[in-house]
Order: structure tokens, then C-alpha cells, then sequence
């Protein structure tokens, strides 16, 4: 997912997809720790698109309190 992607979404939505890559990311976190994890870089990546997915609702947050 890309960071243009996910302006264009409402806030409830981006803390749905920030809860559900939360999850995820636990989910992979075990598998890797147990052996089961097929590709270890789908750690990094969803690590990133949690990242981005602060980023955007930070910023959205942000320009709610300036304005």
C-alpha cells in the first residue's frame, strides 16, 4: 500500500487497517519465531506499512488541530 492510497481514505478506515496490520504483523512475528514463516522480508513490509499508516493519521490528525 502507498501513502497516496491511503489519504484519500477516512480516518475510521485507516484505524481499522492500522489494527488489522497490528494483528498481522503478531501473527508473523509468531510464525517466525516457530519456523512456519515462509518469507521473513513480509515482517519488514508490514512493519513499513504500519509506519506509513501512522504517518497519515498523524498528519490527518494534525491538520484537524490547525485548522
Amino acid at each position: 500500500m502507498k501513502a497516496h492510497e491511503l489519504k484519500d481514505l477516512p480516518l475510521e478506515e485507516l484505524k481499522k487497517r492500522l489494527q488489522d496490520e497490528e494483528e498481522n504483523l503478531s501473527n508473523l512475528r509468531f510464525q517466525l519465531a516457530t519456523s512456519q514463516l515462509e518469507s521473513p522480508i513480509k515482517v519488514r513490509t508490514v512493519r513499513r506499512d504500519i509506519a506509513r499508516l501512522h504517518t497519515v493519521i498523524n498528519q490527518r490528525l494534525r491538520a484537524e488541530k490547525t485548522s
